[in-house]
């Protein structure tokens, strides 16, 4: 779907409907006056805007020139862009996913990302498993 910002959507619509509405008083223009009139006008115009709704998705992404895919936002959506890119192949910590987010600019602290991590693994979307290092016991995240 498209990334449009509120004020660039709504003149979209706008103009969509000022487009959709000059079709369809150009498709009736010839019709006396009346009722037959007013009602091809309303099923014309109903249906230009629902066509311009449905094609509505085919719009193309309002992206910088050098973007070609949609980089995730959120920070579930940024995990799992490491894991789909083989990051959990190996078992990591949670510093090693903190780092591994920062070498792609994106610095949480251990807090939120513990949290995370825990959902994650409840949605199956990662395993994790208890492991001694150096003394310590930690739990380490790999791919299901």
């Amino acid at each position: 779907m498209a990334c449009y910002n509120t004020g660039v959507e709504a003149q979209v619509t706008e103009e969509m409907l000022v487009l959709a509405r000059k079709k369809a008083e150009r498709a009736v223009a010839g019709m006396e006056e009346g009722p037959l009139k007013v009602a091809a006008f309303q099923t014309i115009l109903s249906k230009l805007l629902t066509d311009a709704d449905s094609a509505a998705p085919n719009r193309p992404e309002l992206v910088s020139p050098g973007r070609r895919e949609k980089r995730p936002n959120t920070l579930s959506g940024r995990v799992l862009a490491l894991r789909s890119e083989g990051f959990f192949k190996v078992q990591q910590g949670l510093g090693d996913v903190r780092e591994g987010l920062r070498s792609k600019g994106f610095h949480y602290p251990l807090s939120t990302l513990s949290g995370l991590m825990q959902g994650l693994v409840r949605a199956r979307l990662l395993r994790r498993e208890r492991v001694t290092v150096e003394g310590k016991r930690v739990w380490k995240y790999a791919n299901p």
